[in-house]
């Protein structure tokens, strides 16, 4: 930081003063007179001289002097302190000058005893430390830390600084522009500092000097306080334990009305103020851990001074004030509302203007996005609704998203945004395209729409819900309103290729803006999905921006981004709008290769600093007086790289972060997709069964269709393997001199993944099918062996039987022969055999019935095991021949003659 112009009127002032103040108490005499000259000669001759030796020598003799005279002394620091400090600055490399203008400096602060006059010890003092304190503040501009730790190790160094503050008014000025430089950065100074009740002394300055109507002492005051609570939770909230914040709101009152009192000064003032609050609502640094409950009631406790008042008169209703200081009050209201539930809702009650022109808060507040030709007070109004619609406050968007509708005076065009509801005048806006052709109005209402409806499935479904008025005739029904988006992004997109090279930065972030609108209304909502994919011709237009080469990588990235949400979020199940659809005609149209390409493209372009960073600049002296007309503020760096500054803004860290997730989840499901087959239905064993009451036909021709559709979805998967081994090809022969190196690009490893994937799933088909094949045989083979048994267990009762008519016929013969040998009587041997007889045809008849029950039913299963197996490509008939000739059934014939003998 240069001060010699700086410090050179302040030593000048000074020099006026002493030189005065010499005369009076010294007199006017003639040698006094001849010294002033011959330091005034000297030092002419150091600053302008050319020859080396004659700069030296004419050191020389200046220190000699100033060593000798007070007088001399008292003229040299009138005029010789910015020469000497420049010639420590720009002549480094002449040591012998260096070393001279250090002695001179050394002879110039030691005090000289002398007999001229009575002495003044107190002006002696006075001048010592004035001066001294000047050379601390010029060593500070080039050696920070050393100097610090330099006076860290001074006993009461930073003691004697503050009691610095109390002194006389020049004294105390330069001895609070030293504690500015000492406390940047310095934790052990500032304690120190804090501990000696520095809080008391800045406002108390500042009350002296006039809050915000002062001059630059107060903002040197304000910076010293922003570097005390800057990284510190603690001195916050010292702060507010022994000051309070009525002093700081002190600082921001304004006269409602003052349109020409916004000096550059008080303009500078203010933003120091402003700056102030932004740090206690923001709670200090992440890392402490009490970071979010000092931040809470820092936002409580300005809150109940009424902070949001001011704000609001400074960032909303004095729209005469400069612009940087509209911008820092707007984003001070949202960080006071951030997840602060009595803030967001004293915000949304809140009404600004004057009557009969009174509005509610948050209308003004969109006006101001709607309206605003200055890009960075869209960003800072939008920042707003950013903080009203965050995730502790569902019930302020679905208020909001009430809202929304048209209005029955929608179109005209005379009639006062004011008089229309907030929703109404964000529609109005969102549609006003088609009837202007104001983009810029539809991009900025599409900001705020995105803000509405994020993470917030309710308000999604309700604003899915408007229908428009004009009609749709493909659709035969009112247009839904994220139709009307689509078609808005599509016209932005026509205009940006009308538009000439020159004002394509002015362009670049409608497009971008409307996507992420659509990104954020897709995710997680199904039907949103749904209502886009009615029409083809919204996929095909999204595909359109994600493939050609017109757009810039942010677009592209983005609608690749919509397409996968398209893909991820689908929960249809129509043929032409389920997800492997969406899928297919991303393959088809894009390629996977350029689409994950898209990702990468997209992670770049948004490769920025984040927006904190940047808003939490320190304002200071140099920094002031850099801004040249407070109306104007500097485009971001940013702009080096063909981004418009709002993309910086809108594509926070917050965002980014939620893109990254995105494209994870988006990558594994595409790859998912692609590695299976396309309904969920895997062979299952109980396919193959015969259903109860099936014929065996009707039974042949299930399996035969399904079989049928195995081998048409196998004949899809080879097509889509394929096709992606063509397009993994031309990836990989695209560049002959890359083919030694391994794929490790990204894009050839999600291709080779692909191909792995679409291979493992046809070998598990097959490995499925074999093992079914061998499991039907298996059955087959044991069903053989049970009838095989069952016919010999079937001839051993047939034996048996017989064995037992034998029998039977042997006792009769003996019977008849006792008979016919003797009169004695017997039993009734026919009635018994007769009924023996009877009682063993029932039990064999009853066990032959099972065993005939058994035997059919295990014909029934090997018919269809004959069946199954011959659709396997089996001959069924050599596998049986052979079976049941060895074993032999009697006849019935030979049953017959049995039973008549």
């Amino acid at each position: 930081m240069d001060r010699s112009i700086n410090f050179r009127g302040i030593a000048g002032s000074a020099g006026n003063i002493m030189q005065g103040m010499g005369k009076f108490v010294f007199g006017n005499d003639g040698p006094e007179s001849k010294e002033d000259s011959y330091v005034e000669r000297y030092l002419d001759r150091i600053s302008n001289g050319t020859i080396p030796d004659e700069r030296r020598s004419a050191m020389t003799e200046l220190q000699s002097l100033v060593a000798e005279s007070r007088s001399a002394q008292m003229s040299f620091g009138a005029m010789g302190f910015p020469i000497l400090l420049n010639v420590l600055k720009e002549d480094r490399e002449d040591v012998e000058l260096v070393r001279g203008a250090l002695e001179t400096f050394v002879s110039a602060l030691t005090p000289i005893e002398t007999t001229q006059g009575p002495k003044t010890e107190s002006e002696e003092d006075f001048y010592v430390r004035y001066y001294t304190i000047q050379l601390l503040t010029a060593l500070l501009t080039n050696s920070l830390k050393r100097l610090q730790e330099a006076i860290l190790l001074i006993p009461r160094g930073i003691t004697v600084l503050m009691d610095m503050l109390m002194d006389r008014e020049v004294i105390r000025n330069e001895a609070l522009l030293l504690l500015t430089y000492l406390t940047r950065d310095a934790e052990e100074i500032q304690k120190i500092v804090v501990f000696e009740g520095v809080f008391e002394k800045i406002f108390s300055i500042i009350r002296e000097e006039g809050y915000s109507d002062g001059g630059v002492v107060v903002q040197d005051c304000l910076e010293l306080l922003n570097n005390l609570i800057r990284h510190s939770s603690s001195n916050q909230m010292l702060l507010k334990e022994t000051m309070g914040f009525d002093p700081l709101i002190a600082i921001l009152k304004i006269r409602r009305g003052s349109a020409f009192n916004f000096t550059q000064q008080k303009t500078v003032n203010l933003l120091g103020a402003l700056n102030t609050v932004e740090l206690l609502l923001t709670g200090g640094p992440s890392s402490e851990s009490g970071k979010d409950a000092n931040k809470n009631a820092n936002q409580a406790a300005l809150a109940q001074k009424n902070i949001l008042d001011h704000l609001l008169l400074l960032g909303v209703e004095s729209q005469w004030a400069p612009v940087a200081l509209r911008c820092m009050a707007l984003r001070c209201i949202g960080n006071l509302v951030l997840r602060n539930p009595q803030n967001l809702d004293s915000l949304a009650k809140k009404q600004v203007g004057e009557e009969p022109h009174v509005q509610p808060a948050l209308n003004a507040i969109l006006s101001i996005i709607l309206r605003t030709s200055i890009a960075q007070e869209f960003v800072a109004a939008d920042f707003v609704f950013k903080c009203f619609c965050e995730v502790k406050n569902p019930n302020g968007q679905a208020l909001l998203a009430s809202t929304i509708a048209p209005h029955p005076n929608q179109g005209d065009t005379h009639r006062a945004a004011s008089d229309m509801p907030f929703g109404s005048v964000l529609l109005q806006a969102l549609v006003s395209s088609d009837v202007n052709g104001d983009m810029e109005a539809c991009c900025r209402a599409s900001s705020v729409l995105s803000h509405i409806i994020k993470d917030n499935l309710q308000s999604k479904d309700r604003v899915l819900q408007i229908q428009l008025e004009t009609p749709t005739p493909s659709l035969g029904r009112t247009e839904p309103l994220l139709h009307r988006i689509v078609t808005c992004l599509s016209i932005a997109a026509s205009a940006d290729r009308e538009n000439d090279q020159s004002s394509h930065l002015e362009e670049s972030y409608i497009q971008p803006v409307i996507l992420r609108l659509l990104i954020v209304w897709l995710v997680d909502c199904s039907n949103a999905v749904n209502c886009l994919l009615e029409s083809a011709v919204h996929l095909n237009y999204i595909i359109e921006l994600a493939s050609s080469k017109r757009y810039t990588a942010c677009v592209r990235g983005l609608a690749a981004v919509v397409l996968g949400a398209c893909v991820l979020y689908n929960a249809s199940r129509e043929k032409g709008r389920d997800a492997f659809a969406a899928a297919d005609a991303i393959s088809q149209k894009i390629g996977l290769t350029t689409y994950f390409l898209r990702f990468d493209e997209l992670r770049k372009s948004l490769a920025h600093p984040s927006s904190e960073q940047r808003h939490r600049k320190e304002l200071s002296r140099s920094s002031a007086n850099s801004m040249s007309d407070f109306q104007e503020i500097e485009e971001d760096e940013t702009n080096k790289d063909d981004h418009h500054p709002v993309l910086s803004e809108i594509f926070d860290s917050q965002f980014v972060n939620f893109l990254n997730k995105l494209e994870a989840d988006i990558r594994e499901n595409i790859m998912d997709i692609f590695s299976r087959t396309k309904t969920a239905t895997a062979v299952l064993p109980a396919e193959l069964e015969q259903k109860n009451g099936e014929v065996d036909g009707e039974y042949i021709k299930r399996l035969k269709s399904f079989v049928e559709k195995q081998c048409n979805e196998m004949q899809d998967l080879l097509a889509r393997n394929a096709m992606l081994a063509e397009e993994f090809v031309k990836t990989g022969g695209g560049n002959t001199a890359d083919t030694s190196q391994k794929p490790s690009s990204g894009r050839e490893r999600v291709q080779m993944e692909a191909l792995r994937q679409e291979l493992e799933g046809a070998k598990r088909q097959i490995e499925s099918l074999k093992t079914e094949k061998s499991q039907i045989e298996a059955e087959a083979n044991h069903q053989r062996n049970l009838a095989v048994k069952m016919e010999s267990d079937l001839k051993s009762l047939s034996d048996a039987y017989n064995s037992l008519e034998q029998a039977n016929y042997r006792l009769d013969t003996e019977v008849k022969t006792l008979r016919q040998g003797g009169s004695v009587s017997y039993p009734d041997v026919e009635a018994i055999k007769a009924q023996a007889k009877e009682e063993a045809e029932k039990d064999s008849e009853a066990e032959l019935n099972d065993l005939l029950v058994c035997l059919g039913q295990e014909q029934s299963k090997v018919e269809k095991l004959s069946a199954r197996l011959a659709e396997l490509g089996e001959d069924v008939d050599t596998l049986l021949q052979g079976i049941g000739d060895d074993t032999a059934i009697p006849d019935d014939d030979d049953e017959d003659e049995d039973d008549e003998q």
